[in-house]
């Protein structure tokens, strides 16, 4: 079958096409018909191999152990391993190939791939292969880091990043959940947001959040650059903040570790800091969590703009378009 083939670290130029055996379901797994795969930052961090620490999670220390890219899918089930019960062939499914949490290469870039069947769920009809596969990864950490109990009806949510694959399903979730929603976003972006369900929107090229004189219940920061110190000035005192921590693509963070020492940082202020959250050991509930989505989509609730769908030869171009910010939505490959 055709993939993109990635034989070392580095720049998402060397990234190639070429010919690699179909891969054949373990006894847990199904085998997908590749229609549409998401292109995120996890994808470039893995291509990149930064920061390094994350070639001690899952992915390989010298070079990458699974040579094809791509974590999250969306394609037709063409077979299913033994063990397999919930799906079956001719199925149209969408989720994420890679196990737990595991920061690697997942093979979505190609014709064909093998994911697990706890990863994977029935996509809605109402929603396109492209829109399915945008959603996992990305909606697997909005909804882990923005739990319902945490945003009460009526309360005053603010997405800084609201515009990027985390940030837009952050805000819809904060709407779903009953919250009034400020977009914190680059000029280009504010209809984008503005469409998404956000109540009010800032231009943080003509404006900084942190000195609005406003306050917020939950402060939902993906880029992160703002420290805590500041970011508590604008929280309500029992309010929340959660820090994903976009590293820009290299640009901000450690080289090793990334964003690494931040997130650990706080998690270690929040044994004195009820505003922050705590360190959790449980691993998420990826088929529960899929579910969640997979609902959202089916209501209407959660609804993703594509800006662009490039051919599977592209993928290094559609990578870079990533990098550029300049999406007006998530970007995909298609075989």
């Amino acid at each position: 079958m055709r993939a993109i083939i990635q034989d070392a670290y580095g720049s998402v130029d060397h990234l190639r096409v070429g010919e690699v055996p179909r891969p054949e379901p373990a006894a847990d797994e199904v085998l997908i018909r590749v229609r549409s795969a998401s292109v995120h930052p996890d994808v470039w961090h893995v291509v990149a191999g930064r920061p390094a620490a994350l070639r001690l999670m899952g992915s390989g220390i010298r070079r990458p152990r699974q040579q094809v890219p791509g974590t999250d899918v969306a394609g037709t089930v063409e077979a299913v391993g033994s063990a397999v019960t919930r799906f079956k062939p001719g199925d149209e499914v969408f989720g994420e190939t890679v196990r737990g949490v595991q920061w690697r290469n997942g093979g979505a870039y190609a014709e064909f791939v093998a994911a697990p069947e706890v990863g994977l769920a029935i996509k809605p009809s109402n929603v396109t292969f492209e829109e399915a596969s945008a959603v996992p990864t990305a909606g697997l950490i909005a909804l882990n880091n923005l739990p319902q109990r945490w945003v009460l009806p009526g309360s005053r949510v603010l997405v800084n990043g609201a515009g990027g694959g985390v940030g837009a399903i952050a805000l819809q979730l904060a709407k779903a959940y009953g919250a009034e929603v400020t977009a914190v976003e680059h000029t280009s972006k504010l209809d984008l947001v503005r469409s998404l369900g956000a109540d009010r929107v800032i231009d943080h090229t003509a404006e900084d959040f942190i000195r609005r004189g406003e306050r917020w219940d939950v402060v939902f920061d993906v880029p992160g650059n703002h420290a805590f110190r500041e970011v508590r000035r604008v929280l309500e005192p029992d309010g929340r903040y959660l820090l994903i921590g976009h590293d820009a693509f290299g640009a901000a963070g450690h080289h090793w570790l990334g964003g690494m020492p931040i997130q650990l940082g706080l998690v270690a202020r929040s044994a004195v800091n009820p505003q922050l959250r705590g360190p959790s050991f449980a691993s998420p509930d990826k088929q529960d969590l899929m579910s969640t989505l997979t609902g959202l989509m089916a209501s209407g609730r959660l609804r993703v703009v594509v800006d662009r769908a490039f051919p599977l030869e592209q993928a290094s171009d559609a990578l870079r378009h990533l990098m550029s910010g300049r999406p007006l939505g998530r970007v995909v490959v298609c075989p």
